[in-house]
């Protein structure tokens, strides 16, 4: 499904022992939700509702994969798993962003910009029309960095399911 090919990462990155990886070993989904659900639910107080969500979406990659241009990046640091972002094909030759995250303990490398900018470049070579991602209101450097790649919002929905109000946000980038 997915090539482990060298990725070139940043000197900090790098310093900080964090490796990319286009292959999940066993025990990455289980870890990568793990990370995912415990963090989620202490930062934004997320409930297992949310962390079953995010559990079918990497499941359904791994089973079905993520169209003919889908793609994932796994960050580690030896065998860790501490950070994530899936591109999955959507209709109308449009690539969405998904399960982006970046483990506390990695956060504050520039983590989070550098695979969303990777997968962003990934999307301009792959030849999708755009790329979108639903996310929460409120997180101010996640939405930094999707401003400053050319991320618009174009719409937004209350969801209640998580343990509480929050507001979806779903970002586009026309990229022909």
């Amino acid at each position: 499904m997915s090539e482990t090919r060298p990725v070139e990462l940043g000197a900090g990155l790098r310093a900080a022992g964090v490796s990319i990886h286009h292959d999940f070993a066993p025990g990455d989904l289980g870890r990568l939700i793990l990370i995912h659900g415990v963090q989620n639910a202490r930062d934004y107080g997320f409930n297992a509702v949310h962390e079953a969500y995010c559990a079918r979406i990497a499941a359904d990659y791994l089973i079905d994969g993520g169209g003919a241009r889908g793609r994932f990046w796994l960050a580690k640091r030896g065998d860790a798993v501490v950070g994530s972002v899936l591109i999955i094909e959507t209709p109308g030759g449009r690539a969405q962003l998904r399960i982006l995250f970046v483990d506390d303990s990695a956060r504050g490398l520039g983590l989070g910009r550098w695979l969303v900018e990777d997968a962003v470049r990934y999307c301009r070579a792959a030849g999708f029309a755009a790329v979108f991602l639903w996310t929460v209101e409120g997180l101010q450097r996640a939405e930094a960095v999707y401003r400053s790649l050319g991320f618009k919002v174009v719409e937004t929905k209350t969801n209640e399911d998580w343990g509480g109000t929050s507001t979806e946000v779903r970002y586009e980038l026309k990229l022909g």
